[in-house]
């Protein structure tokens, strides 16, 4: 039977044992319930600061105000080859604002002809431009 052997003062051993098992028992309870509380403040923070974030926020379109199709339906993809603009061959130099769309953008205009077969042929002009060597 051990933990029944009193100390020299006649106080059993087993029940300072127990004493001091309660006590960090109810220590730990009670700071599960202070984590407990901490826990609850921050959901009911965030959530306050939520809603106010929120009504800072532009109001959501009504459904009279959404997006609507257009008369003719869903607009489709136009799939065309297309082919870029010729530079003028005068021998000066052309500074991108002078370009046909200007700022960079190369301008292009529809291909002579929309086969695909004409339009897969490699044009061997750089590496990897499809030529046989």
């Amino acid at each position: 039977m051990t933990g029944y052997f009193s100390d020299r003062d006649g106080y059993n051993t087993y029940m300072k044992t127990m004493e001091w098992e309660l006590a960090a028992s109810s220590g730990t309870a009670l700071l599960m319930w202070i984590a407990g509380l901490a826990v609850v403040g921050v959901l009911i923070a965030a959530f306050i600061w939520g809603r106010r974030v929120q009504a800072r926020e532009a109001r959501r379109p009504r459904p009279d105000e959404q997006p609507h199709l257009p008369e003719g339906g869903p607009v489709r993809e136009v799939r065309e080859y297309r082919d870029p603009d010729e530079v003028p061959h005068d021998g000066g130099w052309l500074t991108p604002h002078e370009l046909k769309e200007g700022y960079g953008q190369s301008s292009t205009h529809p291909s002579a002809s929309q086969d695909p077969k004409d339009h897969r042929k490699g044009r061997g002009s750089s590496f990897g431009g499809g030529g046989l060597g």
